[in-house]
């Protein structure tokens, strides 16, 4: 197979770098960005506009590029390697995801010009307090008013929705909270009535939302592909998600065993830099072999992505996530040991990889999760 990308992706690739280069090279420049109100910076924001990047996986026709998950893969890689703050995941992998795959025309016609154009950011709000990981784990409810609907519940740790204009939100039309049958998604206005949000700061720096639906009436047009349908959507965006996570964590581990050799070369103990030592020479090769594996590993989630087939789709992506996490575990580990005291500081890049990491590690499921459900698919046994 040819796994080497096109012109159009390499020329795309190059103004990603030096986009995130010149506003994420210097650390001090993330702090900045960190300071905004919304938590990232609204003029990169619009420079990702400008750019193409928040049209990047829409068609022509929508006003977007007709970019494929291979194109996501490349753009946030660099964004992992940068540290990137701005809800690029929250807004055009999930939000814009969410309206390709299940919106209606008018939904979309309403929605995708302006996340092309930077002015409606979007967050997905799924989890619930005794959901953990599982999509289906739904107590949220909404039922029919006459010709509207009643949205009722709360969402925890919603990504970025504190700054979000619009909402997806996972609610239950039917069933029992953990039947897989009956649950629906649907557009919310994030400012509308009955809409509570408290917003805060996660570990990784960026920005996380707790928040409450009490009776929130919307209108019939809010339903967001068929009703009842809504978790077959969801697995199928949050794969590509998983992609794109995995992704973001290869940069971020590339960014993070570049720093470490650099500080390897550098630092002296007995007269000699430490780096000479074999025994920290051997921890560094290591880390090279989990993050090669690791690059595999997404371009394989890259490409099973848009995968029409959930039974071969969701365990290969599931396959990638484990071994990213577990590569993404070694290499954040041995660069803080290797580091030693200066990784844990707050003014030194190293421990904020570490901890988007470890972040990225547990986002959409833990590495036991998407172990379980590779045994359960039988793909290790095939292979």
């Amino acid at each position: 197979m040819d796994f080497d990308l096109t012109e159009d992706q390499r020329l795309l690739k190059d103004s990603v770098d030096r986009l995130i280069h010149d506003n994420y090279g210097d650390f001090e420049k993330r702090r900045h960005h960190q300071a905004d109100s919304r938590g990232y910076s609204t003029a990169l924001w619009a420079k990702y506009a400008e750019l193409g990047l928040l049209g990047l996986p829409f068609s022509e026709e929508q006003g977007g590029f007709g970019g494929s998950a291979v194109d996501t893969m490349n753009v946030m890689e660099t964004f992992g390697g940068g540290l990137v703050l701005e809800p690029y995941l929250a807004t055009v992998v999930l939000g814009g995801g969410f309206l390709r795959a299940g919106g209606s025309a008018a939904q979309q016609a309403a929605l995708i010009p302006g996340i092309v154009d930077g002015s409606t950011t979007l967050a997905f709000a799924h989890t619930e307090a005794q959901s953990r990981y599982d999509l289906f784990d739904v107590a949220t409810s909404a039922r029919r008013v006459g010709s509207s609907w009643l949205l009722n519940g709360a969402k925890s740790l919603v990504l970025h929705g504190d700054s979000a204009d619009q909402l997806i939100v996972s609610a239950r039309t039917g069933g029992s909270r953990r039947d897989r049958d009956g649950i629906s998604l649907f557009i919310v206005p994030a400012k509308a009535a009955g809409v509570s949000r408290r917003g805060y700061a996660t570990q990784d720096d960026l920005r996380a939302a707790e928040i409450a639906f009490d009776s929130v009436l919307l209108p019939q047009d809010a339903l967001l592909g068929a009703q009842g349908g809504g978790l077959a959507l969801m697995e199928q965006v949050v794969d590509a998600a998983l992609a794109a996570l995995c992704a973001e964590a290869v940069g971020a581990m590339g960014a993070l065993h570049e720093l470490t050799l650099d500080y390897l070369k550098q630092r002296k103990q007995f007269n000699t830099t430490i780096g000479s030592f074999q025994a920290v020479q051997h921890r560094a090769a290591d880390m090279l072999v989990a993050l090669e594996q690791a690059r595999s590993m997404a371009l394989y989630a890259a490409m099973m992505a848009e995968n029409p087939d959930p039974a071969t789709r969701r365990p290969a992506i599931a396959a990638a996530k484990a071994l990213i996490n577990r590569s993404a575990e070694l290499i954040g580990k041995e660069a803080i040991q290797l580091h030693g005291g200066i990784a844990m500081t707050m003014e030194y890049k190293a421990g904020h990889y570490f901890k988007r990491l470890t972040m990225l590690g547990s986002q959409f499921g833990e590495t036991d999760q998407h172990l379980r459900l590779v045994a359960e698919s039988g793909l290790g046994e095939a292979a």
